[in-house]
């Protein structure tokens, strides 16, 4: 059976310092937590988030809505409640978990309506530059949530009994996607009318293994343009990234305007659009 508690910080606001460990191993009385009555509902979380090479965290924001029975003190400093990622079967051992250990708890703000319900905020924190991501973690994660109350208890040595917590899988699911970069350079500058003017450009992916960028290899990208004045870009053709990233489209110069490249992103990778390059055409 899997445990967990947290600990009061020392300048009053909640920091986890959870343990998850089997009930034999880990000190203090024998006993089990008991179901606190709390339950989760709600929760929000951006569908999608791209991941670049921070180098501090990188923070996802989530809600949620708690309710609790009247005996639950959700004021108390022992108590908390948070959400977290995770991929498998949920509660078990081979569950793959994100964002637990070095988040802070959510706050959870009660509602002034309505007795008994709370709305708690809270980032997931992610440090990819300490190694918190590899690149197989790209793709679709489950949100978890969960509360506990210490009651008193001392948290190196509490009597279980007394704790109470609760969480719940399946609440949400998010994407977390490798951030890709693409650039675009159209020329000559100025062009003849009628004449071929063609967009080079490099894509790159960045790995979270090294924090840094290395070439995206066969990967289709659109050539776009947008006419002077006007506000929209049209495709005009796509082309493949060869093996060292790079990307080269050629189109006939007609009016003067913007190009660019723009990647269409995946399940795996970012979207990504260059910056228009303006091109003269005389």
């Amino acid at each position: 059976m899997r445990i967990r508690a947290t600990v009061a910080a020392v300048t009053g606001a909640l920091a986890l310092a959870a343990f998850a460990a089997p009930a034999a191993q880990a000190t203090g009385t024998d006993g089990t937590p008991y179901d606190l009555n709390v339950s989760f509902s709600d929760v929000r979380i951006a569908s999608s988030t791209k991941i670049g090479a921070p180098t501090g965290a990188l923070r996802i924001a989530y809600s949620y809505t708690l309710k609790y029975g009247s005996e639950v003190d959700i004021e108390q400093p022992d108590f908390w409640s948070q959400a977290y990622l995770y991929r498998g079967t949920f509660g078990s051992d081979t569950a793959t978990e994100l964002g637990y250990d070095k988040s802070d708890s959510a706050t959870c703000t009660a509602s002034t309506t309505s007795d008994g319900t709370a709305t708690c905020k809270g980032t997931i924190d992610l440090y990819p530059s300490e190694g918190d991501l590899l690149n197989t973690d790209v793709g679709t994660w489950t949100v978890a949530v969960e509360a506990g109350a210490l009651n008193g208890q001392d948290p190196e040595n509490p009597d279980y009994s007394k704790v109470g917590f609760k969480e719940q899988g399946g609440m949400a699911t998010t994407k977390l996607l490798r951030n890709v970069i693409v650039t675009a350079d159209a020329g000559p500058e100025p062009v003849t009318k009628g004449a071929t003017l063609t967009t080079t450009g490099k894509l790159t992916r960045v790995s979270w293994e090294d924090n840094k960028y290395h070439a995206f290899t066969n990967q289709t990208v659109t050539l776009q343009f947008k006419k002077a004045g006007t506000s929209t870009y049209t495709n005009v053709k796509t082309i493949k990234s060869d093996t060292s990233g790079n990307l080269r489209g050629t189109a006939t110069a007609a009016y003067d305007g913007y190009w660019r490249l723009t990647y269409a992103g995946s399940a795996y990778a970012s979207y990504a659009s260059a910056a228009g390059d303006y091109v003269d055409v005389r």
